[in-house]
C-alpha cells in the first residue's frame, strides 16, 4: 500500500522537476523573440454578453486565486451538500431564489456537473488555442478537461471540450472502485458578419454520469454518533459497512443550444432568437435489495402494497427510469445605450414526460419495464405533454457610475390551454434593483408551480401523484416568496487594499413543497403561520498588505431550521495566502492555507431512487472545520497546485458528516496541473 508520506515527497519532487525545467526553459528564451499571441490576444465570449449587444470579450482568467479551490472545480460553485465524494448527489447547502417557472423535471442532484448550454464560452483566439486541466486526489477524486479551438477566420471560430469527473469509493471498501464517473463532451462555434450586426452561438453537449449508491453506513451496534474517535465513531471509512450492494444511478443529458441576434439599426435595436433542446434521462436500479434476518426491507421506505415486502411493485429488485424532452424557442428584441438598456422576450416551452417501471404483479431481476400509465389497471397516471407560453424582460438605466436602476421579470400566462391570471396560480417572477454609488437595493416576487416529479412519481419504492386533472395541474398551491436584499460594496483605502461586501436579506416563503421525513412531497399551509421566515447577513473582506492576502466571507441564515427547511446558521471561508514572483520572475507562486467552518444543522437525507434530498429529524450534522495546506505556481502557460486537504483531521474528531451518514474525504494530498497553449 502507497504511503501518504511517500505520495507527498513524489509529487512535490515532480513539481520542482517540473518547474525547473520550465523556469531554465523561459530563460533561455531569446528575448528579442515576439509573443504573437498568448492570454492578451485571446478573448473569451459569453451568450449573457451578446445578450447586452456587446461582443468585445474578456480576457481568459490566467489568476491562480480560484485554481486550488475544490468548490471551483465544478461548474457550479456554491456551497454544497454532497454524499462525501466528488461529483455525487448534491443540492445547494444555502438559501438560493427560484427564477424557473412553469414545467421543470425536478431531478437536479447532479446539476453541478453540468455545464448549461447558455453557459459555455466561445473564444476569439485568432491562432489555434488548446489547454488541458487534470486534477488528482490521493483517495481517487479527479477532474480532468481538454479543450480545442481555432479561428478559422476572422469572424469564424469553432472548438471542442472533453471533461471527465470521477471518485473512487472510500466508504466499504479496501480496494480501488469507483464510485462516480462523469463524462461531458461539448463542440461548439462562433460566427458574426464582416460588419458585426450578425452573430450566432451554437453548441451541442452529451453529458453522461454513472454514480454507485451506497446509502451511507449502516451502523453497527457498537458505533454511536457520540463518539468523534476511535472504534466506535463512523470514521473508519474502509471498514464500515453500507447499507446498498450498490444501486446504479444513470443521470443522461443532451442539449442543443443556438442562440443569434440581427442588429436592425446602428444602435439600441437587435432582434434575437434562441432554440434550446434538451433531454435528461434518469434510471435507478437496485438489483439486491437489502433486508434483514427477517427479510424486512432495510434503507428503502417500509411500503405495505406486498405483506412484509417493503416494496410496491417488485420485491426483488428496483429499476425506475424517467425521461424529460423540451423544446424552447425565444424571441426577442434588445438593446443598449450608453444610458438605458432594454430586453424583451417571448418563449415557448413543449415539453414531455414519459416514465418506466417494473410491472404490477412480478418480481425479479432483468424484467421488461412497462410505460407508466398505459396499462389501466396500473395507473391513470399517463405520459404527458405541456405547452407554455412565457414573456419577460428587463429594463435599466444607468447615469454614470453613481446611479442605476432596473427592474426585470418573467409571467406565464398560457400553460397546457389556459389562459393564466395573476393572483388565481399565474406564475411569475420580479425584480426590481436600485443602486447609488456603494449601496443598492433589491426586491424580488415570485410565484412558481411545484416540478413535475413533485407532482408524479410512480416507482418500486415510492409512488405519488399529486395532480388534479389531464393536464397535469398540482394540486399544491403555488409556493410564493418575498426578497429584500440591501447590499454595500466599498473599498476601503486606508492601511491596506481592502474592500468590503456586506448584505442583508429578508425571505418570507409561503406554501413551500418540499420532501418530507417519508421522502414524499409535501406542501406548508399557506397560512401567514406556517409561512418560512429567513434572515440572511452575508460578509465579505478581501485586504493585502504587501504580497500577503486574505479572503474572509461568512452566511449567517437565521430560521433555517424550521419545518420542511434545511439550512445551517452559519457558514464560514477564510483564505491566506503569500505571493510574489521568484527566479527572476519566471515563476509566481502562492502559498497558503484555507480554512472552512460549517455550524451544526440537521441535514438533509438522500433517497437515492427518486434523486431527491428530503428532511429529516434524527440524525444532527456536528460542527466541524476543514483546514487545507496548498502550494500554486504559473510557470509561463502553464499552472501547478500542491495540496493538503483536510489537515486538521484527528485534532477534534476523525472526519466530518456532509449528509446524516455519509462522511467527507478524511485527509488527502491533492495536486493540479493546468496548461495553455497558443499557436
Amino acid at each position: 500500500m502507497i504511503s501518504f508520506k511517500n505520495v507527498v515527497r513524489g509529487l512535490l519532487l515532480l513539481a520542482l522537476t517540473l518547474g525547473a525545467a520550465l523556469a531554465g526553459h523561459a530563460q533561455i528564451v531569446d528575448d528579442s523573440t515576439k509573443v504573437l499571441y498568448g492570454p492578451k490576444t485571446t478573448r473569451v465570449i459569453y451568450e449573457a454578453e451578446v445578450r447586452r449587444d456587446s461582443t468585445g470579450g474578456t480576457p481568459i482568467d490566467t489568476s491562480l486565486t480560484r485554481w486550488p479551490q475544490a468548490r471551483f472545480w465544478a461548474h457550479d460553485t456554491t456551497f454544497q451538500q454532497d454524499l462525501g465524494v466528488l461529483g455525487s448527489a448534491s443540492r445547494p447547502l444555502l438559501y438560493q431564489p427560484n427564477y424557473q417557472l412553469g414545467a421543470r423535471f425536478g431531478r437536479n442532484a447532479f446539476d453541478r456537473n453540468v455545464r448549461d448550454g447558455s453557459e459555455v464560452p466561445y473564444y476569439d483566439s485568432r491562432s489555434p488555442y488548446s489547454f488541458f486541466r487534470y486534477i488528482q486526489g490521493s483517495r481517487g477524486e479527479q477532474v480532468f478537461e481538454i479543450n480545442y479551438s481555432r479561428s478559422l477566420k476572422k469572424n469564424f471560430s469553432i472548438g471542442v471540450d472533453y471533461e471527465r469527473i470521477a471518485s473512487n469509493q472510500v466508504l466499504a471498501v479496501n480496494t480501488t472502485q469507483w464510485q462516480v464517473e462523469h463524462n461531458n463532451f461539448t463542440i461548439y462555434g462562433r460566427y458574426q458578419t464582416e460588419d458585426g450586426r450578425y452573430h450566432l452561438l451554437a453548441n451541442y453537449s452529451a453529458s453522461r454520469q454513472r454514480t454507485r449508491e451506497l446509502g451511507g453506513i449502516w451502523p453497527t451496534a457498537t458505533e454511536s454518533l457520540d463518539k468523534s474517535k476511535g472504534d466506535n465513531s463512523f470514521f473508519k471509512y474502509d471498514l464500515e459497512r453500507v447499507y446498498l450492494a450498490p444501486g446504479i444511478n444513470i443521470d443522461d443529458r443532451d442539449q442543443v443550444h443556438v442562440f443569434q441576434s440581427y442588429r436592425l439599426a446602428q444602435q439600441g435595436f437587435t432582434a434575437y432568437h434562441v432554440l434550446d433542446l434538451r433531454r435528461q434521462y434518469n434510471g435507478y436500479t437496485d438489483n439486491a435489495l437489502p433486508r434483514d434476518g427477517n427479510g424486512l426491507l432495510l434503507f428503502y421506505p417500509q411500503a405495505t402494497a406486498f405483506p412484509n415486502s417493503g416494496t410496491l411493485r417488485n420485491t426483488v429488485a428496483t429499476d425506475d427510469r424517467a425521461t424529460f424532452r423540451q423544446i424552447e424557442n425565444t424571441f426577442g428584441l434588445l438593446g443598449r445605450t450608453s444610458r438605458l438598456e432594454y430586453n424583451v422576450y417571448g418563449r415557448y416551452r413543449n415539453a414531455w414526460l414519459s416514465q418506466l417501471t417494473t410491472p404490477l404483479g412480478r418480481s425479479g431481476t432483468g424484467l421488461r419495464l412497462v410505460t407508466v400509465g398505459a396499462a389501466p389497471a396500473d395507473t391513470a397516471v399517463a405520459p404527458h405533454y405541456f405547452g407554455q407560453l412565457f414573456v419577460g424582460g428587463t429594463a435599466s438605466f444607468n447615469y454614470r457610475d453613481t446611479y442605476a436602476v432596473e427592474v426585470a421579470g418573467e409571467y406565464l400566462p398560457y400553460d397546457n390551454g389556459s389562459v393564466k391570471v395573476l393572483g388565481a396560480g399565474g406564475e411569475y417572477w420580479l425584480r426590481g434593483r436600485i443602486r447609488t454609488g456603494p449601496l443598492s437595493a433589491e426586491l424580488l416576487l415570485n410565484s412558481y408551480s411545484p416540478t413535475l416529479t413533485q407532482r408524479v412519481f410512480i416507482g418500486n419504492n415510492y409512488a405519488w401523484a399529486n395532480i388534479s386533472d389531464s393536464k397535469w395541474q398540482s394540486t399544491f398551491n403555488n409556493t410564493t416568496t418575498q426578497q429584500l436584499t440591501v447590499r454595500l460594496r466599498q473599498r476601503l483605502p486606508f492601511l491596506a487594499e481592502h474592500s468590503i461586501e456586506l448584505s442583508a436579506a429578508a425571505v418570507r416563503i409561503s406554501g413551500l413543497v418540499f420532501y418530507n421525513q417519508y421522502g414524499v412531497p409535501e406542501q406548508l399551509s399557506t397560512a401567514l403561520a406556517d409561512s418560512k421566515t429567513l434572515l440572511i447577513g452575508f460578509a465579505r473582506h478581501r485586504a493585502r498588505l504587501g504580497s500577503v492576502f486574505f479572503d474572509n466571507q461568512a452566511t449567517y441564515t437565521q430560521g433555517g431550521d424550521g419545518a420542511g427547511l434545511r439550512v445551517p446558521a452559519l457558514v464560514t471561508e477564510s483564505r491566506v495566502y503569500y505571493q510574489r514572483r521568484v527566479f527572476g520572475h519566471a515563476l509566481f507562486a502562492q502559498v497558503g492555507g484555507e480554512l472552512y467552518y460549517q455550524s451544526r444543522f440537521r441535514g438533509y437525507n438522500y433517497a437515492p431512487s427518486t434523486q431527491q434530498f428530503y428532511v429529516q429529524d434524527r440524525f444532527t450534522i456536528a460542527n466541524y472545520a476543514i483546514a487545507n495546506l496548498f502550494v500554486a505556481a504559473d510557470i509561463s502557460s502553464a499552472s501547478i497546485f500542491l495540496k493538503v486537504a483536510y489537515l486538521n483531521q484527528g485534532l477534534t474528531s476523525d472526519g466530518y458528516f456532509t449528509t446524516p451518514y455519509y462522511t467527507g474525504y478524511p485527509r488527502r494530498f491533492q495536486f493540479g496541473v493546468r496548461w495553455r497553449f497558443f499557436s
